[in-house]
């Protein structure tokens, strides 16, 4: 029973990270009706750009607050400036295109940014040595010298993703922001008529979507350390994954698609063959999409008449 419980401890943790990309992957195709396959790659250069902080950082003797915000902030505004630029280059002069080809230029920037990045940084694995030590015993079991524990990089983790959630479905509700979003995903030439510049909005959106990606490359250097340049591949393949089954375009299916996610690998790592969890997340994915193919919170598309 502890051995389950830490389990399912590690699947939420892991599902966070899951569930804060495919945040991004849902704002997009909520205001463009597109899906932004580079986006694993934003992700993946949050997280160097995390690992190259805290190595900066770590050498001036700041306090592991200090350091961790310092480098999260840099990380998102870094990253913001990747996402404008891949909307400007690879969707805006494409978006009157048929879907299929934007879909192909976000293949190739994709692409281009794993081969960027390990031209600058080499093709070997990344280390960081823990920033954040130390943690709460849940449970102590002294018969066979196995403890249940929560560390402060998972709670962390689990503050950082609640609050986000909560602010951006508060933006998205709430805010003229939100508002014009909406607008533009129904309408995007309606929108304009009525005084909304849909070319902000769309850029804004990539860019808070690159944000969300930069903050999950930043928890994953503090969660697991070990990063390389192809981590933005499968992490964004699980993400999308995620974003699907909860249902492509809401926000809190994003998450909880993330989290079934997570918690299926980790609870098929720890009772059966690793080197199956991958496999075992998508046909979990399959499974749902045949009984409801617009994924938990989805709903039908509608065709505009």
């Amino acid at each position: 029973m502890a051995y389950l419980l830490q389990q399912l401890i590690n699947g939420v943790t892991l599902g966070a990270i899951y569930g804060l990309i495919a945040l991004g992957y849902t704002m997009v195709y909520g205001v463009l009706g597109m899906i932004n396959f580079a986006h694993g790659e934003i992700y993946m250069i949050g997280a160097f750009l995390s690992l190259i902080g805290f190595a900066l950082l770590g050498t001036l003797g700041l306090p592991v607050a200090a350091v961790v915000i310092v480098v999260l902030l840099a990380a998102m505004m870094i990253a913001a400036a990747w996402g404008w630029s891949l909307e400007r280059v690879a969707y805006r002069p494409l978006r009157g295109s048929p879907r299929l080809v934007p879909l192909i230029s976000a293949i190739g920037m994709s692409i281009f940014l794993q081969n960027l990045v390990q031209l600058l940084q080499g093709a070997r694995v990344k280390t960081l040595p823990p920033q954040i030590n130390g943690g709460i015993i849940l449970i102590h079991n002294a018969a066979n010298n196995f403890n249940v524990s929560l560390s402060y990089t998972q709670i962390l983790l689990w503050t950082v993703t609640a609050v986000l959630v909560a602010a951006f479905a508060w933006l998205i509700q709430k805010t003229p922001l939100g508002r014009a979003q909406r607008a533009v995903a129904q309408d995007a030439v309606m929108a304009e008529y009525l005084g909304i510049n849909s070319n902000a909005v769309i850029s804004t959106t990539f860019i808070i979507a690159a944000m969300l990606a930069a903050v999950a490359g930043t928890m994953v250097v503090l969660y697991y350390g070990v990063i390389d340049f192809y981590i933005g591949y499968l992490a964004g393949m699980k993400a999308f994954a995620a974003a699907v089954l909860g249902g492509i375009g809401s926000l809190p299916g994003a998450l909880l698609g993330g989290l079934l996610i997570g918690l299926v690998e980790s609870l098929w790592s720890a009772y059966f063959s690793i080197e199956y969890k991958d496999a075992a997340a998508f046909i979990i994915l399959f499974l749902v999409l045949l009984i409801r193919p617009s994924g938990f919170f989805g709903r039908p598309a509608v065709e505009k008449v």
